[in-house]
């Protein structure tokens, strides 16, 4: 009667305490029957509460998904209606600089990311199709004697293309390969593939360096073929990028130098750490930067990541660096350099977005009244008086 009476069973084998004693078996005494109906019912009433504490959690993640939705909608509206049309006047306002931070949806990423990236080279569908036409002749007659000469040509010894060349096809099924999209016989392998040799063919005294595999994916994801070969050429085109592309010592040290200029600035505690430790930038930088972190952050945090870069530029790179470090310095000040070196170069899966914004918004990319821009400049002037004066 007692369990007819309830509302609500647990499905749970402690209900059996009800039941009653085999046939064979003394009956229960009055006293232990009472007691058992009592721990049914609390039992009853805490899987009650914690049902209905996971029925508001479920209403809470609704209510929340709900409203992102809604405001992802209302943001594509207004960049497709409002911004994109007028994107010279409006793309440096208050407005769509806010609007930019909190992530620019998925829907119209790739129009802004290639408005902002903009197209200095001048390429254009055309060039592409003719670059890729040159690295299909390549693969197939590399080994020739006209491949040879015009290897030599170029300034690149037919070894050093052909490794430029066969690197491609390595690193392609190692880029986001929880996807499987870029694998062999996935719907954007051969996209990939003819990009990064197509750019090959464009930058021969660049060709292809490890990293750029996850950059061309990126934009893969977000735009079409040619124009994503539009969008990767300016981009490697940039400053920072080709610094670090083309392995110029010189340069990589002065924006690691700079680095640590905000980086003691912000966080002197976990400097000093470093520092105590010999952990230098380039052990856990290079990899975020050749790869615009794409490779480091889940994929998603990642392109908001590129969002803000494409708004901000270089500096925003090294500022999400700090973010990162300042996200996690209390678990750093505690670790060693071997631990520190394994835990930046593969960053928890996790990562929560919203956190690590807050992180990088509190970073501040002003040094004694100097901006990122001015001190790369005076690092980069004293280094070149360095090497004049030796």
């Amino acid at each position: 009667n007692v369990r007819k009476n309830l509302d609500f069973e647990p499905l749970s084998t402690t209900a059996l305490i009800l039941e009653d004693r085999p046939a064979n078996l003394p009956a229960k005494p009055a006293e232990e029957a009472q007691k058992h109906r009592q721990q049914y019912e609390e039992m009853v009433v805490q899987a009650k509460k914690r049902e209905l504490k996971e029925a508001q959690k479920r209403k809470k993640q609704l209510e929340e998904r709900c409203k992102l939705e809604d405001s992802i909608g209302n943001a594509v509206l207004t960049w497709n209606n409002e911004i994109l049309p007028n994107w010279e006047t409006m793309c440096c306002s208050r407005k769509v600089r806010e609007l930019w931070w909190q992530g620019i949806p998925p829907s119209v990423r790739g129009k802004v990311w290639s408005l902002a990236i903009g197209n200095e080279l001048n390429i254009t569908h055309e060039l592409y199709d003719i670059c890729l036409a040159r690295a299909k002749e390549k693969w197939r007659s590399r080994s020739t004697v006209g491949a040879e000469v015009e290897c030599e040509d170029a300034g690149f010894s037919t070894a050093d293309r052909e490794a430029s060349l066969e690197l491609i096809k390595l690193d392609i099924s190692r880029t986001f390969p929880n996807l499987c999209i870029f694998q062999q016989g996935g719907p954007y392998h051969d996209t990939l593939h003819s990009i990064l040799g197509a750019y090959t063919c464009y930058r021969p005294d660049v060709g292809y360096v490890q990293g750029m595999s996850f950059i061309a994916a990126v934009l893969i994801l977000n735009l079409d073929t040619a124009d994503a070969f539009i969008a990767f050429s300016n981009l490697l085109n940039k400053p920072c990028q080709m610094a670090f592309f083309r392995v110029d010592h010189g340069l990589m040290l002065t924006y690691f130098a700079a680095f640590e200029v905000f980086f003691e600035e912000n966080l002197p505690k976990l400097f000093a750490h470093f520092k105590k430790n010999n952990l230098t930038p380039d052990i856990y930088l290079i990899d975020w930067i050749f790869t615009l972190y794409s490779k480091s952050l889940p994929l998603d945090l990642a392109c908001r990541v590129w969002d803000v870069f494409c708004r901000d530029g270089e500096e925003f790179l090294f500022r999400t660096a700090l973010g990162i470090l300042k996200l996690f310095e209390d678990i750093l000040t505690k670790m060693d350099f071997i631990h520190i070196a394994q835990f930046l170069t593969k960053l928890p899966e996790d990562l929560p977005s919203e956190e690590l914004f807050s992180s990088i918004a509190a970073i501040q990319m002003q040094s004694r009244n100097k901006k990122w821009a001015q001190v790369k400049r005076v690092l980069y002037l004293c280094s070149v008086c360095t090497k004049f004066t030796r």
